[in-house]
C-alpha cells in the first residue's frame, strides 16, 4: 500500500493529540463522555492528551509519515488490565475534567471487561483524520502490529466504539470477546480478541 509508518516520539505529542481530537470528536463514546457539542469541543482534547501521554510513556504510538493516522498500543502482561494502577481512571478524571464522572467511569468499565489471562497487545485507540478515512490507513497501521503478533504468537485485544470500526476489526481477524459493554444511558462498546495466525495476517 505504500503507507510509511514510524514510531511517534515526544515531539509528535501535539500532532497526535490534535489528530485524536479530530478523529474521535464525533465518536459515539466521546459523545457520551462529553455530551453537548460545545462542551465536547472545549474539553475532549484534554482526554486525548491524557491518553497520548500515558501511551507515550508506557506503550507505543505508531504514526503515518504524513501525520494523518495513528494507533496507540500497550503491551499488557497476563494479570494486568492494561490501565496502569488501580487509581488510573481517577487520575485521568482529575487531569481532564474533575466534575465529569464519566471520564473515570469509562476507564473503570473497560478495565472490568479487559481479559487478563494472557500476555497480549492492546489497541487502545486508532485515529484517522476525517478526510483520510476509508483509504486503508487504519488497516495498514493495525496490520503492522498484527504481523508482529503473528510472528511472536501474541494475541491482540481492543474495544470497538462503533459499528464501522467493529466491521474493520472483524475483517482483520478479531472476534467478540464476551458481551457488548453497554454504557449507562449510552452507546455500546464491543470487546474483541484476535488469536495469532501462524501464517500471518493475509
Amino acid at each position: 500500500m505504500g503507507v510509511v509508518i514510524r514510531r511517534a516520539g515526544e515531539g509528535d505529542r501535539e500532532r497526535v493529540v490534535r489528530l485524536l481530537d479530530t478523529a474521535f470528536r464525533d465518536d459515539p463514546v466521546s459523545g457520551w463522555v462529553f455530551p453537548g457539542e460545545e462542551y465536547r469541543r472545549s474539553t475532549h482534547h484534554r482526554l486525548m492528551a491524557a491518553f497520548t501521554d500515558i501511551v507515550l510513556a508506557e506503550g507505543r504510538i505508531d504514526l503515518t509519515e504524513d501525520g494523518s493516522a495513528c494507533a496507540l498500543w500497550m503491551s499488557v502482561p497476563a494479570g494486568d488490565h492494561g490501565e496502569g494502577e488501580d487509581d488510573g481512571p481517577a487520575q485521568v478524571r482529575r487531569a481532564v475534567d474533575p466534575a465529569n464522572e464519566r471520564v473515570e467511569l469509562i476507564g473503570r468499565l473497560t478495565a472490568d471487561v479487559h481479559p487478563t489471562g494472557r500476555d497480549h497487545e492492546y489497541l487502545w485507540m486508532i485515529g484517522v483524520a476525517p478526510g483520510r478515512q476509508g483509504k486503508g490507513l487504519g488497516t495498514a497501521l493495525i496490520g503492522s502490529v498484527l504481523d508482529r503478533c503473528d510472528r511472536e504468537g501474541l494475541p491482540a485485544y481492543l474495544e470497538a466504539s462503533s459499528e464501522r470500526s467493529r466491521r474493520l476489526y472483524h475483517r482483520l481477524g478479531f472476534a467478540p470477546a464476551g458481551l457488548p459493554l453497554a454504557l449507562p444511558d449510552g452507546p455500546s462498546m464491543w470487546p474483541m480478541w484476535r488469536e495469532p495466525r501462524p501464517g500471518g495476517t493475509a
